[in-house]
């Protein structure tokens, strides 16, 4: 009788960067978006923008039920929450440019020293108001001009959720509530900076946005849909000023802090600080003599060349 051939246990594939390996694509891609020409990242943040006010209307179109708001409000906002990461995901998998994910991006190759602070500075600047444009664009002309949320219920809701974001908490609360929302959509980059493949970068995404939505954190390139929507519906207590005062200002500080803080220098520190061998990806190690080596603490001492990689294989434009 012939005896059955003993069985192999299956190989198990890792098909993830650990988390060392996330980090220094982070800081790649942070580097290479800090010397981005000026005009590629205008046009970028403008897109940023637009896709994620789409998420912030269909959010508010999901959140537009009565019934559910007084009996379930838990149940409406999970319904959004699942909905509006869309936004999110569209931008990073096509490049785009989100200044709340600069803020960890260009803060850890800062860190890492290959880019300045100067060029980081210049890029959050240049990010947020091409944030705002495209979002501006989406929230006036798309939808307010193109009457998509023109509907009694949905402008009710939209002036709602305006007032819970804008007017109901104080100054100091939205820019806490801000820190915990930027710390976890850097926390979804970097879990998409783990992911090798599509739908591995879409759930690393997915879920860390989704708390932050269904928590009611306040994002400050989210809020440009959602307060100027409501100043578009004439609310009564929400002026321009008031606005940039009461919601931008808070939520920016707060979203710096959350990406900078939270996640860049927490991973830096414990991935990268007193590395003393270069890490490789794929076969590809940063060239570190063609990058710019400027110290953190010196904004103005420069190069404006661009970073070179050794091979083709990750220039950091997908993460």
């Amino acid at each position: 009788m012939e005896i059955p051939r003993q069985q192999q246990p299956l190989p198990v594939v890792h098909n993830a960067y650990t988390p060392k390996e996330a980090i220094e694509i982070s800081s790649r891609t942070g580097a290479y978006k800090a010397h981005m020409r000026i005009d590629k990242t205008i046009v970028s943040s403008f897109m940023a923008g637009a896709l994620l006010s789409f998420g912030g209307a269909c959010y508010s179109v999901i959140n537009t039920s009565t019934w559910l708001n007084e009996n379930a409000p838990g149940v409406v906002r999970m319904f959004g929450a699942l909905i509006f990461p869309f936004g999110l995901v569209v931008i990073v998998m096509t490049g785009a440019d989100l200044c709340t994910g600069s803020f960890m991006y260009t803060s850890l190759a800062a860190l890492h020293r290959r880019t300045s602070v100067l060029l980081m500075l210049r890029h959050w600047l240049i990010t947020f108001f091409g944030n705002l444009a495209g979002a501006l664009f989406v929230t006036c002309i798309i939808v307010g001009y193109g009457g998509v949320l023109s509907a009694p219920a949905y402008r009710t809701e939209l002036l709602k959720i305006a007032t819970t974001k804008a007017v109901t908490p104080e100054w100091h609360q939205i820019f806490l509530k801000a820190i915990g929302a930027n710390w976890l959509v850097c926390l979804a980059c970097f879990l998409a900076c783990c992911a090798r493949e599509f739908f591995s970068k879409v759930c690393a995404i997915w879920w860390p946005v989704f708390a932050f939505v269904l928590l009611g954190l306040d994002h400050v390139v989210a809020n440009m849909f959602y307060i100027p929507m409501a100043i578009f519906l004439h609310h009564p207590d929400i002026t321009v000023g008031y606005y940039i005062w009461k919601s931008m200002i808070p939520a920016a500080l707060g979203n710096i802090v959350g990406g900078s803080v939270f996640v860049a220098f927490v991973y830096w520190y414990l991935f990268l600080i007193g590395e003393s061998t270069e890490i490789i990806i794929d076969g590809d190690y940063y060239d570190t003599k063609s990058s710019p080596r400027s110290s953190v603490s010196s904004a103005v001492a420069s190069s404006t060349e661009v970073p070179q990689h050794i091979s083709k294989k990750d220039d950091g434009q997908m993460v």
